[in-house]
């Protein structure tokens, strides 16, 4: 859920901006993608990464590259749309499920390569991250979730 957390964050925050000036927050959006992207193509490109671990713990994070860059691409583009279409909205949800089995494909391959920190440390430790990363992303929807749900039972 990290990938959707980062789409998310980025929507939101552009609202606090009048819609003429928006353009402006772009250079934040391309710093806060290099920030996200620059750690793991690093680690991808690293030679220790490509060692053998027992985990596909490198196509794991190739994957996390590509969310990370589609994710970039929704943030763009909801940053710029006033009002953002249904058929943007069904995307983005749909790649809200991706994230979220990315997320939880992600939490398994690392809890079951602790071999790995030996072999492939960078690796490993970039893995451990991302697993935090979209566990707390993942805790923070739910109980948004829960809240919303709850409005809605309280309003009929």
């Amino acid at each position: 859920m990290l990938h959707y957390m980062l789409v998310f964050m980025a929507y939101h925050s552009s609202r606090w901006i009048p819609p003429g000036q928006r353009l402006k927050f772009q250079v934040v959006n391309a710093v806060f993608i290099v920030v996200v992207l620059a750690p793991q193509v690093f680690v991808m490109g690293r030679p220790k990464s490509s060692r053998y671990c027992r985990q596909p713990l490198l196509n794991n994070l190739a994957i996390s590259v590509a969310l990370s860059i589609i994710a970039s691409g929704f943030s763009v583009i909801f940053t710029l749309m006033d009002p953002v279409c249904q058929s943007l909205w069904a995307a983005y949800h749909v790649f809200g499920l991706l994230s979220c089995g990315h997320g939880l494909s992600s939490a398994i391959l690392t809890l079951t390569a602790t071999a790995c920190a030996k072999t492939t440390p960078e690796l490993y430790y970039t893995s451990v991250a991302l697993t935090v990363a979209s566990t707390l992303c993942t805790v923070f929807f739910a109980v948004r979730g829960g809240l919303w749900l709850t409005k809605r039972q309280w309003d009929k």
